[in-house]
């Protein structure tokens, strides 16, 4: 007999978890953050995020308790400021940090070197606090799950608040998001296990439950003492924690001292800070030496080579053996000349030139044959796959490979025989290619042009070698123009570049001009680059392919296309891009019809941000942007590994020799990839600390500007004739309170309704350069009518506050279009 079954009972309802509880140490951090103010009950429970009742009683109960331990003072009715700020260094010290120093017997002593924060106006002491993710789960008490809801990926810090893990291999899987107070103080890059547990606005959301590898458990940053305790701020504003020194790990490092710290504790309670050493000293922050030196160890850059490496490129012989001559072509009776910046010493591309009896030319692409001097297994060879490319900084050169060879041996200086690696094409005036070749060669260059010399003779028509110069001229137009009527995209970014003085410091700033010299020599660079990988490819007609190093450049999202093309029709330009075929054209069309205009500079770079990153990479895929079908980098040995691998791989192709297995070079691909864009961020990061430093000297000047960023917060402005962007704060702007629009790309005023749009010219006022943020601050010129700011002055006197009226009627107002400062990065896939 069966017996009913019981009804099943209704699901109880999840109950929503109760708001994390206010810690004493949560509250005595929003005094250590700002030792200087004096903070209201009110302005604490903002801080902290209190929403309960019972957080509100947490919060009176943890002022009492440390206002019995004297760390705070009241001072009238609820307000209260940091009282002895050396105990409350000793308070936040690390159990073990506190035991070596008793250990040690160190006395207290007053803060030394005082002078930075005085002229920068920073406190002794700075701690970030790491508030909690707006879904934050207290890691004790949340019951352990299965393992197979773990998942190991790579860190990629966002932002102080949060950072992405980024699955290993697998595909189209999301990043998880993961909020810092849950990242077990792992840093960019580092190899982590993450347990999933939520998931918000479709994202996964999860914690870090252990941290795997290590990548580089150094920070850079400015170190404040107190007493005798030390604390590092980083550099890295997403960098989400300070680092404490204890006093005998700071190694006679002072307040104000810019240092590479390394950590070598990190704590297993989030509230606690990892412990570290100071192992590298850069003196006083602010300093150019200092700062320059700071973003080297920031980025992982080395400050020289290892000595086994120097060694080993002293002992390579200068002398050509007759017997290599005799294995190459010879091309030291044609004319031949290098162009190069004028500043340049290491020359790795030379163009010859000769008439054939046909009447056709012969144009040879010469680039230095390093990889006859870096042989596999060497030193030499290690060192440069592990820099894979020089950085190219404000104020010098970090080298991929030692002076003796990238200045010497391989770069090719006029009047010297050198070892060549190069492509010759037959051309005939009009640029139609007829035949290629490749192989090794030995030249002797006739003449060393800086670019600005073949610009004269591309000009004048006069001087020596006028008339190659002339032909190569003539014969690039009409590659380039090939070029373009195949697809290729002509939007170009702006180089900034800096006049310094003997000490470094930036006496001006100016942009980069591209000029015929400059473009001719682009275009056989891309000639020789386009050619070496088509013949490559083109050795085997089936597949597996030759494996080969190719340079690739995906097709933009459509995603991505559409919300730029939105964004241009805020400017009044109407792009048709559903159709792929015609994307380059609409593309193409704009960048002419946007030159000269205020807004050329936002559309420009907003398109190429659209864009996606170049990679290298074994699998051919071709260079959208350059609409070439198969693409490589051969041209520059000197300073870029990828080079050197393709030099190898045609070399042993050319000689016969069978496929080379694909996976050991894509894994040498995808690490010159990365290395390629830390370069690029250290470069960026150069400049941008010389933008500061040019504009300490600028503070109280005015100057014309174009919106080029807005956000929540403000609205960046870049000036027009030096590229320096600063920020007008929202709060700063005269004549009313203005809110960020971001679905139409602006800010509006409240109650005037004023509209101001990326691309509107702006006059402003340098207001501050901090060096030590690497940030500008401007503030508007106030072109108003005097009586409105006098009418505006009484109104908010007899208001209390509050934004005036009437300033509509005196705005000039701006051209239509924006975006929000960030919006074009997309969201994260």
């Amino acid at each position: 007999m069966n017996t009913p079954e019981k009804p099943q009972a209704p699901r109880a309802k999840r109950e929503k978890p109760e708001p994390a509880p206010i810690t004493q140490e949560q509250v005595l951090r929003a005094f250590t953050d700002n030792p200087t103010k004096v903070l209201a009950y009110r302005q604490l429970s903002r801080r902290l995020g209190v929403t309960t009742k019972g957080q509100r009683e947490e919060i009176f109960a943890h002022i009492k308790a440390l206002r019995k331990k004297g760390l705070i003072l009241l001072l009238q009715n609820d307000e209260y400021r940091l009282a002895d700020s050396e105990a409350v260094a000793t308070a936040l010290m690390p159990s073990s940090a506190r035991k070596s120093a008793k250990k040690a017997d160190l006395p207290v002593e007053p803060p030394r070197n005082l002078s930075v924060q005085a002229q920068f106006g920073q406190d002794p002491i700075v701690h970030r606090r790491r508030s909690a993710g707006f879904d934050y789960v207290d890691g004790d008490d949340r019951p352990e799950r299965a393992p197979s809801n773990t998942v190991i990926g790579t860190v990629d810090l966002a932002t102080p608040n949060f950072a992405f893990v980024v699955p290993e291999g697998t595909g189209n899987a999301d990043d998880i998001r993961v909020f810092t107070d849950q990242l077990k103080f792992a840093l960019q890059g580092d190899i982590v296990r993450v347990r999933l547990r939520s998931s918000r606005d479709g994202r996964p959301v999860g914690d870090v439950v252990e941290v795997l590898k290590r990548v580089r458990p150094e920070i850079v940053g400015r170190l404040q003492v107190q007493g005798t305790l030390g604390f590092v701020q980083p550099d890295n504003r997403k960098v989400y924690f300070d680092v404490f020194v204890p006093p005998h790990l700071l190694h006679d490092a002072r307040t104000g001292d810019k240092v590479l710290v390394r950590i070598n504790e990190f704590p297993e309670d989030s509230s606690r800070q990892p412990v570290g050493e100071v192992v590298r000293n850069f003196g006083a922050a602010g300093g150019h030496e200092a700062e320059i030196n700071a973003i080297m160890a920031e980025f992982g850059l080395p400050f020289e080579f290892p000595q086994e490496v120097e060694e080993e490129s002293e002992a390579i012989s200068e002398v050509i053996a007759e017997d290599e001559i005799a294995r190459r072509r010879d091309f030291r009776d044609i004319t031949t000349f290098t162009i190069d910046p004028a500043d340049a010493k290491d020359f790795d591309d030379a163009l010859s030139i000769r008439k054939l009896e046909n009447g056709h030319w012969e144009v040879g692409v010469h680039i230095a044959d390093v990889t006859h001097y870096v042989r596999p297994g060497t030193e030499l060879e290690r060192e440069g796959k592990h820099r894979a490319t020089s950085v190219y900084l404000v104020d010098r050169v970090i080298p991929m490979l030692p002076e003796r060879l990238s200045n010497g041996l391989c770069s090719l200086r006029p009047h010297e025989d050198k070892l060549t690696f190069s492509a010759v094409f037959e051309l005939d005036e009009k640029g139609k290619l007829y035949e290629s070749w490749f192989g090794k060669t030995i030249i002797h260059s006739d003449r060393r042009f800086s670019y600005e010399e073949a610009q004269e003779r591309i000009e004048s028509k006069e001087g020596d070698y006028a008339e190659e110069i002339n032909v190569l001229n003539d014969m690039a137009h009409k590659i380039c123009a090939q070029r373009f009527k195949q697809g290729a995209i002509t939007f170009e970014t702006q180089e900034v570049k800096f006049r310094l003085d003997e000490h470094g410091k930036p006496l001006g700033v100016y942009v980069k001009e591209r000029k015929d010299a400059h473009k001719m020599i682009e275009e056989f660079m891309l000639l020789a680059n386009r050619k070496v990988a088509e013949f490559v490819f083109n050795l085997k007609k089936t597949k597996p392919r030759f494996t080969m190093v190719y340079r690739t450049h995906d097709a933009p999202e459509p995603e991505r296309l559409q919300t730029f093309a939105l964004f241009a029709q805020k400017f009044g330009y109407k792009l048709k891009l559903e159709n792929p075929k015609k994307i380059s054209t609409e593309l193409n069309n704009l960048s002419s019809e946007v030159v000269g205009k205020p807004e050329q500079n936002v559309l420009q770079g907003l398109a190429i941000r659209t864009m996606a990153k170049a990679i290298y990479t074994t699998e051919p895929l071709g260079h959208f942007g350059l609409a070439f079908a198969h693409y490589s980098h051969f041209t520059s040995p000197i300073r870029r590994y990828p080079d050197m691998m393709a030099h190898r791989l045609l070399e042993h192709y050319l000689e016969g020799g069978k496929n080379v297995p694909a996976e050991p070079v894509e894994e040498e691909c995808k690490h010159s990839s990365a290395r390629e864009k830390l370069a690029a961020n250290a470069e960026r990061a150069s400049i941008k600390f010389k933008q500061v430093e040019f504009m300490l000297d600028e503070v109280g000047n005015t100057f014309k500007g174009v919106v080029s960023g807005l956000t929540e917060r403000g609205m960046y402005v870049e000036i027009e004739e030096n590229k320096c962007e600063g920020m007008v704060r929202l709060s700063d702007i005269p004549g009313d309170e203005f809110e960020l629009d971001k679905d139409n790309y602006r800010i509006v005023g409240r109650r005037t309704k004023r509209i101001i749009q990326f691309g509107d010219e702006m006059d402003v006022v340098v207001k501050s350069a901090n060096l030590l943020d690497r940030t500008i601050d401007f503030e508007l010129v106030d072109n108003r009518p005097d009586f409105v700011k006098k009418r505006e002055a009484e109104e908010r006197r007899t208001r209390g506050g509050g934004a005036p009226r009437g300033y509509r009627d005196y705005d000039k107002g701006g051209k239509s279009g924006g975006m929000a400062k960030g919006a074009h990065k997309g969201k994260r896939r």
